[in-house]
């Protein structure tokens, strides 16, 4: 919600200044519809001819998400330690073998199903599922397996930002699509110039109109938007730091609790639960959910 106020605020500036400042409005509405064409239709085009299906796909969700704002809040983060605590504690309990039937059937397990929409996640599930099955198969070494959540995260953050990069790679190119508008509007003026002065202005004045609508795009609008999104992207790759961090402390031999809260110490302070709030919500987990 807040990139549209940004935007609003932004148009209402620029636009207000030029109209205080005796500019008319009616050329530049004029020339819009044929500027617009040119550099939208160039932007949309060479996005189209520089991207794959996949990676489009991942730009276009991620607009919802610059609207939207990052996917993860605080109780999220309570309910994925919450998670990890029960998975870990059941491992010191009952042993590794006691796990299969959650990891194997998350979405059956009374542990997975205890905690909120983090569990609907599919990267996470498969995250702590494939972690935690590493270890059954005594992969439990926890620099080993610090190494490989690494490439795996690194990885991972990269896929995400795909998107994010392909709209930058656009906002960077409306100043000269503008340029190109504008070109073609002195083309169309000099092609003109047996014209009477009232109308070769117009044509000028046009034909600058995309030079302006270039630019005002490239750095109010599309720059700020795969800008917020990248930030959207980093915000919600601190969830699997916080996995990777509860998995090693646990791989290193600390109890449940410690390892939840060095998971908590992980989550971005905005988030992050105090030390009395985690441990009155794992303190309330029922203990049927271990049968």
């Amino acid at each position: 919600m807040l990139v549209i106020i940004g935007i609003v605020v932004t148009m209402g500036m620029v636009f207000g200044g030029f109209i205080s400042h005796g500019g008319n409005m009616g050329v530049i509405i004029g020339a819009l519809p044929t500027e617009a064409m040119v550099i939208g239709g160039a932007a949309v085009g060479s996005f189209i001819t520089g991207n794959g299906g996949s990676i489009m796909k991942k730009a276009g969700k991620g607009l919802g998400k610059v609207v939207k704002g990052p996917g993860w809040k605080a109780e999220d983060y309570k309910d994925l330690l919450c998670l990890l605590f029960m998975v870990s504690k059941l491992i010191k309990t009952k042993g590794v073998i006691a796990l299969e039937a959650h990891i194997e059937n998350p979405h059956e397990s009374k542990i997975f199903n205890h905690v909120g929409k983090v569990k609907d996640d599919h990267h996470i599930t498969d995250f702590i599922c494939d972690y935690f099955r590493m270890t059954t198969m005594n992969f439990d070494d926890p620099h080993q397996m610090e190494d490989v959540m690494l490439k795996d995260l690194e990885k991972h953050h990269h896929e995400e930002s795909e998107g994010a990069h392909a709209l930058s790679v656009v906002g960077d190119a409306f100043p000269a699509l503008g340029i190109v508008a504008a070109v073609l509007g002195v083309i169309n003026t000099m092609s003109s110039i047996d014209q009477p002065v009232e109308i070769l202005g117009a044509l000028i004045a046009g034909a600058l109109v995309g030079t302006f609508l270039g630019i005002l795009i490239s750095y109010t609008v599309a720059a700020p938007i795969a800008g917020r999104l990248q930030q959207i992207v980093d915000e919600e790759g601190h969830i699997y730091d916080v996995m990777k961090d509860f998995i090693i402390a646990h791989l290193h031999g600390s109890a449940p609790q410690i390892a939840a809260e060095i998971g908590r110490k992980s989550v971005p302070s905005n988030f992050q639960p105090t030390f009395y709030e985690l441990d009155e919500t794992l303190n309330e987990i029922p203990n049927d959910v271990f049968a």
